[in-house]
């Protein structure tokens, strides 16, 4: 799932940065700059509205940098994967600085799992237990401060 080129590129992007002595931001600014930008809409029990700023992904070479080498995300903001039909994903934390909750987006638009609190640098790998649609990413501890569990309903805008 994740790209060798894309991460070489990467890679060697920051730590040419990194040899000249110039500045290499390493905020979702910079890393996720050429991705879409939309909005998420989480209702909660509660019931409660929750609105995320998201980074949506729509290519291949996206999906596999994901959030990678990102070393802080606000809290209302978050990355989208989106795929265009059920699938089962497997994805892992290597080379992702943040410990994330991830947020399993089922065909119905409910949350059919959360995996909270993932390891960072883990290559563990972490399965969305069953063909999803999507995937949204958040800080680790979001799910649990916001009270978003499965059957939580996600609208993007």
């Amino acid at each position: 799932m994740k790209s060798r080129h894309s991460l070489a590129a990467l890679t060697a992007a920051v730590l040419l940065g990194l040899a000249s002595g110039s500045a290499v931001s390493l905020q979702p600014s910079h890393l996720v700059t050429t991705f879409p930008r939309g909005q998420a809409l989480l209702e909660t029990a509660g019931p409660r509205c929750l609105l995320v700023d998201v980074y949506i992904t729509t290519t291949a070479e996206q999906r596999a940098q994901g959030l990678m080498f990102v070393e802080s995300l606000p809290e209302f903001e978050g990355m989208y994967f989106g795929y265009s039909s059920p699938v089962e994903i497997i994805m892992w934390m290597k080379n992702t600085l943040l410990s994330l909750d991830m947020l399993f987006i089922l065909e119905d638009s409910t949350v059919g799992r959360v995996v909270r609190e993932t390891q960072p640098r883990s290559t563990e790998r972490i399965s969305s237990g069953g063909p999803v649609v999507g995937v949204l990413e958040l800080n680790a501890g979001f799910a649990r401060r916001w009270r978003v569990e499965p059957g939580t309903r996600l609208l993007l805008l």
